[in-house]
């Protein structure tokens, strides 16, 4: 298998606690072609520290600032403009990858000739598994648009099949707007079944459920612009989804 350079993207903002177990996870992965580029959003806690120790020791390990607290999705922005990667892939600073993430991601792409791709993941409460999200088999623009079932540490796509592809400057639900992006360019995102990933459940990255309700309803306003009863009608079905899903 070819070993394309993958550049893992994340931002960090207060990510103390819990950025060493990211930058560990990335450090494990038996794919050693990547480089991970950490932008910090003017953390006021020890995250550039962390990190700054973590880049002394190892080349690949990047660290970027923002000039002002603006929010994931710009720091997400800074990272991939700096990125040299054939590949983006996207892991947050309080989130995990299993050891084998990237091999086997990257060969899934390159032996079906996919553009973008994401994973099943688990979910984790404190330090105990609390369930696995599993990612249906692929999702179109249509289908993601009332659900968001890309698990933003899970996601890749490819610069060679569709360039550079950056997230909307918006606080909240930037991750729903760049896949929604990039399948406007490709007529699927397909999935790769395998659990890879960990998601950290009730961090500071974290939102309670009226206020994922609230963003999502603002996001189809007011970025995608779509009229009131349209917007009404994705909200019902996003909302009816979202209840199935927590109650798993």
């Amino acid at each position: 298998m070819s070993t394309p350079l993958v550049s893992i993207i994340m931002p960090a903002y207060n990510s103390q606690k819990y950025i060493s177990y990211s930058i560990e996870s990335v450090l494990k992965q038996n794919y050693t072609n990547w480089e991970l580029l950490i932008t910090d959003d003017m953390s006021s806690d020890g995250t550039k520290e962390v990190v700054k120790s973590y880049a002394l020791r190892d080349s690949r390990i990047k660290l970027f600032s923002t000039n002002k607290n603006s929010g994931a999705g710009v720091a997400r922005n800074c990272s991939i403009e700096n990125a040299q990667g054939r590949y983006i892939a996207f892991l947050d600073a309080d989130d995990q990858w299993l050891p084998t993430k990237l091999y086997e991601q990257v060969n899934f792409m390159l032996s079906n000739n996919y553009a973008f791709t994401f994973t099943s993941y688990q979910k984790l409460e404190g330090e105990l598994i609390k369930g696995t999200v599993l990612a249906p088999k692929s999702v179109t623009y249509r289908q993601l648009i009332s659900s968001n079932v890309i698990g933003c540490l899970t996601a890749m796509y490819d610069t060679e099949a569709i360039g550079k592809c950056y997230m909307p400057l918006i606080r909240k639900r930037q991750d729903m707007g760049l896949w929604l992006e990039i399948l406007k360019k490709v007529p699927k995102a397909y999935s790769l079944s395998a659990v890879l990933a960990i998601y950290r459940v009730g961090s500071g990255m974290s939102q309670n459920k009226l206020e994922i309700l609230k963003w999502q309803w603002i996001f189809y306003r007011d970025v995608l612009r779509l009229n009131f009863f349209r917007a009404c009608y994705y909200f019902s079905i996003y909302s009816i989804k979202g209840f199935i899903k927590y109650q798993k």
